[in-house]
Parts: structure tokens; C-alpha cells; sequence
């Protein structure tokens, strides 16, 4: 599984941040296997510095023969948001594979 992590201009995220995000990503979506291809990691900040819940992060998953599943989180700070935005995805994946496995 490829991890890519992408940010905007008000983040900044260095390199081993950057491969312990994609790492946990790994471990924790590693129970799908060869399904997922990839997973995009886009971390923001709506607001600039003025501060508030507006940390974002969005996770898309590429999974073969099935349209991306994409989920965000706003939360105040962005390993909040990462952590939620995580759990909806793992929830997201498990519905589609579902939905899958009963057609």
C-alpha cells in the first residue's frame, strides 16, 4: 500500500512526521491486505492561523475496482483530526468491502 501525505501552505509537516503518519496508516489498514493501493493523506488548516476547530484531515483510499473512498475530520489540532478521520475511514472500507462480499 502506498501512503502519500500532502499538506497546505499553513502546515507544516516535517519528514519523520510525515513517515509516522504514513506509518500508522499502514498498520492500522493493514488488515485489508493487497485491496487498498493507496491512501492520500491531505492535512489543512481552514483558517489559517486564527486559530478553533478547523485543523482538517482528509483521507482518500484507492482500492482496486471500486471508486475512492474519501472521509475528513475537523478537529482542533490535527492528530485529532487524523485519529477521527482514521476510525471513518477503517468504517468506510469495512462498509464497501461489505457491500461487496454480499453482491
Amino acid at each position: 500500500m502506498q501512503v502519500q501525505i500532502n499538506h497546505d501552505n499553513h502546515v507544516r509537516l516535517g519528514e519523520d512526521v510525515e513517515q509516522r503518519l504514513a506509518g500508522t496508516v499502514r498498520d492500522f489498514l493493514n488488515r485489508f491486505g493487497d485491496r487498498i493501493t493507496r491512501v492520500e493523506v491531505h492535512m489543512s488548516d481552514a483558517n489559517g492561523g486564527k486559530g478553533g476547530d478547523d485543523k482538517r484531515c482528509l483521507l482518500e483510499a484507492r482500492m482496486a475496482n471500486v471508486a475512492p473512498i474519501a472521509v475528513s475530520h475537523f478537529a482542533d489540532s490535527y492528530q485529532l483530526a487524523f485519529e477521527a478521520a482514521l476510525d471513518k475511514l477503517e468504517h468506510a472500507i469495512n462498509h464497501t468491502i461489505g457491500k461487496l462480499e454480499t453482491h
